[in-house]
């Protein structure tokens, strides 16, 4: 289990971080979020000991990062992709980081098979993209197949059979009991990966609730309704919905009415229905909501998106709610169309 208890980080008179506390659990994939220059990285920086806090720690089952006499075996982390020696092969890279912690180099060969960088295991780093230093990091991660891992935007640089790949490797390490904390801007990955989220802004907590908690709390919902009967039943509803949108003939999106009510109004009125769903706004759309009076950098929202005030109205203040083994992976991607790097996070090496 990763603990963070009230780490505050300055850098002269600006907070990077604020007295942000936090959990992630074993068994499942924790997302941190945040807008650009919330504290993310700098946060992780403070939780390995590559930056002091000011006060506050961080622990790793029970103990900070800096007491773990082997951090390749129990923390693996990837902070930067791009911190490797670039004369150096990907193997050989791998090879230094195996031996200088006692790790056979048959090793080696199954972390470049895992993250699909057998052919290239050859060439110099220096020679890869950007996707490929992701994947050589995260066989540098893997070496010491730890049960806690820390990545900072893993996916930076892959293409989209890579980043699937990533959400499906992470998403295994954490159903066979690892403890997961990932950071990313790809939200709708992030949908689709993590069970839990933690999401800051300017330095602060705002919330840490399961990824259908936050959705639940900051997306808009409405009732999607299709039928051959539209306009009897919109007459049925009478004044009831908030707001009725069309979206074509035979189909509308109506707010402010719950889709049991609707279905129980059409059966009384015999009205045909051919769908009937609740829909609600996606994952970015929550966070932007969540984290609209957390933004240190904004720009100009367009007139018509759903995240703007209709004309005249007043934008509400953002919501602030209460804190609320082996490595059978997925089959490995082709060697070329991503990568691995280093970094402190890289391993943990000592």
């Amino acid at each position: 289990m990763i603990e963070v208890r009230n780490i505050t980080k300055r850098f002269g008179d600006v907070a990077a971080v604020n007295d942000l506390s936090f959990d992630a659990v074993p068994g499942r994939v924790t997302g941190f979020l945040g807008p650009n220059g919330s504290g993310k990285s700098t946060t992780m920086r403070c939780m390995l000991g590559l930056d002091h806090p000011n006060s506050g720690n961080a622990t790793f089952a029970g103990r900070p990062y800096r007491s773990i006499t082997n951090p390749l075996f129990e923390v693996g982390s990837l902070l930067d992709a791009g911190y490797v020696h670039p004369g150096r092969t990907g193997r050989n890279h791998l090879r230094w980081m195996a031996m200088s912690n006692g790790i056979g180099t048959d090793r080696v060969d199954e972390s470049l098979e895992l993250v699909g960088l057998s052919d290239a295991a050859g060439r110099r780093v220096k020679g890869y993209s950007l996707g490929m230093k992701q994947r050589l990091g995260l066989a540098g991660v893997m070496l010491g197949d730890p049960d806690t891992i820390v990545l900072d935007e893993p996916a930076n640089g892959l293409d989209p059979e890579g980043i699937r790949w990533i959400r499906d490797i992470l998403t295994h390490f954490a159903r066979s009991g690892k403890t997961v904390l990932v950071s990313s801007h790809l939200l709708a990955e992030m949908a689709l990966m993590a069970d839990d989220l933690v999401v800051i802004g300017l330095g602060r907590l705002i919330e840490q609730c399961s990824v259908d908690e936050f959705v639940d709390r900051h997306a808009a919902k409405w009732t999607r309704v299709t039928s051959p009967q539209l306009e009897q039943l919109i007459s049925a509803l009478g004044s009831s919905p908030t707001s009725v949108q069309r979206v074509d003939a035979t189909s509308a999106d109506i707010h402010g009415v719950e889709a049991p009510h609707v279905g129980e109004l059409a059966a009384r009125h015999s009205v045909v229905l051919h769908e009937l769903a609740t829909r609600h706004d996606s994952l970015e759309d929550a966070f932007l909501r969540a984290t609209a009076g957390a933004q240190e950098y904004s720009s100009t929202t367009p007139p018509d998106s759903p995240l703007s005030p209709p004309m005249g109205a007043t934008a509400p203040p953002p919501m602030q709610p209460p804190m609320s083994t082996a490595l059978p992976p997925p089959p490995p991607p082709g060697p070329l169309a991503g990568g691995g790097g280093s970094a402190a996070g890289q391993g943990g090496v000592s």
